[in-house]
């Protein structure tokens, strides 16, 4: 049986996991069975009668009120859900890593009571990240982009501190911010809108970062702008501008290139600007081309980054696409996932109710 969740309480998505059934059945080709109950006497009964080689897919495991509750996971043994379903069940797997950084009920119960192993696409997230946080080959490169600079600078001080990036390279806002630190004006516009997404106040971070680290982080040399309808290109050296800052400039992808095509090992999230826009699209369109056709191991994860990889198919050219984004990031920053640690745990500890 296939437990999920699909969206959250109170947004047009939380909706019921029917659709996902008959999805799932015409991708393999065969009937999926659906109820539209959770752990109640409807789904342990459609539990009980599955035959040999049946799929049921249970209905959005988000419609029970506890299993959205962070607790540790001996207490998440004791919901509802484990205790309806753990008795009818062989074997848990866990394949979701994209929510393993979520301590909910449906993550980290399960593997109290039963034999646990990770699925298949935990597998390959946990292997592929292990090739760029564990002992990636050198040399190694994060590249950080989008918005997300809160993430990029935790992010940054954990791979710098311990020695797993050789060089932090920045694009989006991540990088306005990161200029800001580094003591330029970026004008009113482009400062605005970093106070509107109340993001200047990472700037003490950041610098401090860039203090510790020196040479690591790199940021652009000049940026492009729209003036018109029109790109064009700034040195950081004549900023501030009065215009909104959209992209690196040529001298940035030039420099930002050269050491993509020495890396043996690359991190790539976030665009390195609005790259939704032609004009604009330029940083993010060939920085990603060279990480697509370098020999480096590549790591892409990030919806604006699969987005981007996907709009100028490049995406067969990246070693590994990530399904995850926040547990992604929290796997970057070093931070333990909980859906990981109860599989770990489960590897090494005698069961709730084993005997031997």
């Amino acid at each position: 049986m296939v437990l999920a969740h699909q969206g959250r309480k109170g947004e047009p998505d939380f909706v019921h996991t029917k659709q996902h059934a008959d999805v799932l059945g015409k991708i393999l080709e065969r009937p999926v069975k659906y109820v539209d109950d959770v752990s109640g006497e409807r789904a342990k009964e459609a539990v009980k009668g599955l035959k040999n080689g049946e799929i049921l897919v249970l209905d959005n495991v988000r419609f029970l009120p506890s299993e959205t509750q962070e607790r540790n996971p001996a207490d998440q043994a004791k919901t509802e859900l484990v205790r309806s379903l753990a008795p009818l069940v062989d074997l848990f797997v866990l394949d979701a890593f994209a929510s393993a950084h979520r301590a909910h009920s449906s993550i980290t119960g399960f593997s109290v009571v039963l034999p646990s192993v990770a699925g298949r696409v935990m597998q390959r997230e946990l292997t592929s990240l292990g090739k760029v946080l564990g002992t990636p080959r050198k040399p190694c490169l994060f590249i950080l982009g989008g918005a997300k600079a809160d993430d990029s600078l935790e992010i940054s001080r954990y791979v710098l501190g311990n020695g797993i990036a050789d060089h932090v390279l920045t694009g989006g806002l991540v990088a306005e911010v990161f200029l800001v630190a580094n003591g330029s004006d970026l004008g009113q516009p482009n400062m605005a809108l970093l106070e509107k997404k109340g993001l200047t106040g990472l700037v003490p971070g950041v610098r401090e970062l860039i203090h510790d680290f020196p040479g690591k982080v790199i940021v652009p040399s000049d940026v492009g702008v729209k003036v018109d309808g029109r790109r064009r290109e700034l040195s950081v050296d004549e900023l501030p501008t009065e215009y909104m800052i959209e992209d690196i400039g040529q001298k940035t992808i030039e420099s930002y290139n050269r050491l993509i095509g020495d890396a043996r090992s690359i991190v790539l999230s976030g665009p390195m600007g609005v790259y939704e826009d032609k004009e604009m699209s330029t940083g993010t369109r060939r920085v990603f081309e060279k990480i697509s056709n370098s020999k480096a191991f590549s790591l892409a994860g990030g919806g604006h980054t699969i987005s981007a990889l996907a709009e100028f198919g490049l995406t067969g050219g990246i070693s590994y696409v990530s399904t995850a984004g926040g547990a992604l990031t929290d796997y970057l920053m070093g931070k333990r996932l909980p859906g990981v640690v109860a599989l770990e745990t489960a590897a090494t500890s005698k069961r709730v109710g084993d005997e031997s």
